[in-house]
């Protein structure tokens, strides 16, 4: 019940002020910097509904099982909501609000943005401070995906040695695989790379976004051979080019 009437509020508010902002979207003009970013990625961005599409976007939505993550894209505000617990960051300090006797077993700093990343792909490795390097292509089924590793400025985010490796179809640019490394815990650099496949994909308001992905097991080149668990869905997407309020990122007042 909690996820559909956080959907509803966030339809509201966006339709609300939609009207409103309807001649302000048409004067709208994005500057998008390309400078740093590899012409390939340039058109795996395009595939998927260009950077400035992406810009213009304010807020961002999805479910994944019984969670609601919201985010504002600008400033990498996000609430998760659930039937017994919220979770959030306010800009400033992850939060965490839960029913007696729940035992949220997860990381709250860790947790918080994880599948943001992941359900935002590709559009944000080309966030600033990003690093790329043209890696080798990876194999699957007989066939080559080209590749990138995107590694970050020390001053970016909670984990700056954390890599990603993105991989795209060589004819049609659409992204096809995910690699990335975790070092939240170690805050060290680690070598070791887990594989996501990206197959499945929706439309959201011009944005190509992905409906399910898959973690994969892999050979000892680091290629992939078969799905390690079952997909992960992501359900009910909603984009805005409106904010919300600071104050829905706020932990809630008991």
């Amino acid at each position: 019940m909690k996820k559909i009437i956080l959907a509803l509020i966030i339809i509201t508010v966006f339709s609300c002020k939609n009207e409103a902002s309807k001649k302000i979207e048409k004067s709208e003009k994005i500057e998008v910097s390309n400078k740093n970013i590899p012409k390939d990625l340039i058109n795996v961005f395009g595939k998927h509904g260009g950077l400035e599409t992406w810009k213009k976007t304010k807020t961002l939505s999805f479910n994944l099982g019984d969670e609601v993550h919201t985010s504002d894209l600008q400033s990498r505000k996000i609430v998760i909501n659930s039937p017994t617990y919220n979770l959030g960051f306010n800009g400033k300090e992850t939060w965490l609000a839960k029913e007696d006797g729940v035992d949220f077993k997860k990381n709250p700093d860790f947790y918080y943005n994880l599948f943001f990343y992941f359900y935002a792909m590709p559009f944000v490795l080309a966030d600033d401070g990003i690093t790329y390097q043209k890696v080798d292509d990876l194999q699957f089924e007989g066939k080559n995906y080209p590749g990138y590793k995107i590694s970050y400025n020390p001053d970016k985010g909670t984990s700056p040695d954390d890599n990603y490796f993105i991989y795209y179809n060589p004819t049609t640019y659409q992204m096809e695989w995910l690699g990335y490394t975790v070092t939240f815990k170690s805050k060290k650099p680690s070598n070791t790379v887990k594989l996501i496949r990206y197959k499945t994909w929706e439309n959201v308001n011009g944005l190509i976004l992905p409906k399910a992905i898959t973690w994969y097991k892999k050979d000892e080149n680091g290629n992939p051979l078969e799905p390690a668990r079952k997909p992960t869905e992501f359900t009910l997407p909603l984009t805005s080019k409106q904010r919300l309020e600071n104050s829905f990122f706020e932990k809630p007042v008991n």
